[in-house]
């Protein structure tokens, strides 16, 4: 599977995640916003851009840029708070939700903590888990 197939597939199960919670969710037409999802949380109108995880160790990670071609060199473009509200993960029956301030070229939710015992500056999923961040929305 490419990463675009792989990539729908984590925007499906965003939206099926967030739909069976209640909330309703508006997709852009075509491929030309920055954001994948609008999702309507009581009235809200928040700007999603969903992102595959991958498992790294005890914690998932994903990248908080776009990439695209131009004259076949790679250009790696990061999103602004203009542009979106928060990112959107899933992985292992969960949907993670992080605000863009929270992230920079990438972002890791850790499972537990890391073997040295350091807390500090390290996230944890279970603080983003969708449902405990939508109640401060």
């Amino acid at each position: 599977m490419d990463s675009k197939f792989i990539g729908n597939i984590t925007e499906l199960e965003v939206l099926t995640y967030i739909t069976k919670l209640g909330y309703q969710v508006s997709i852009p037409f075509g491929d030309r916003e920055r954001y994948d999802q609008i999702w309507d949380i009581n009235g809200k109108l928040l700007k999603i851009q969903v992102k595959t995880s991958h498992l790294v160790e005890n914690a998932i990670k994903f990248s908080c840029r776009s990439s695209h071609r131009v004259n076949g060199k790679c250009v790696n473009t990061q999103y602004t708070s203009d542009e979106i509200d928060y990112f959107a993960t899933y992985w292992d029956g969960k949907c993670y939700l992080i605000p863009i301030g929270d992230t920079s070229n990438e972002k890791t939710l850790r499972f537990t903590p890391p073997k040295n015992g350091q807390i500090k500056g390290i996230s944890f999923a279970k603080d983003y888990e969708v449902e405990e961040v939508l109640k401060r929305v």
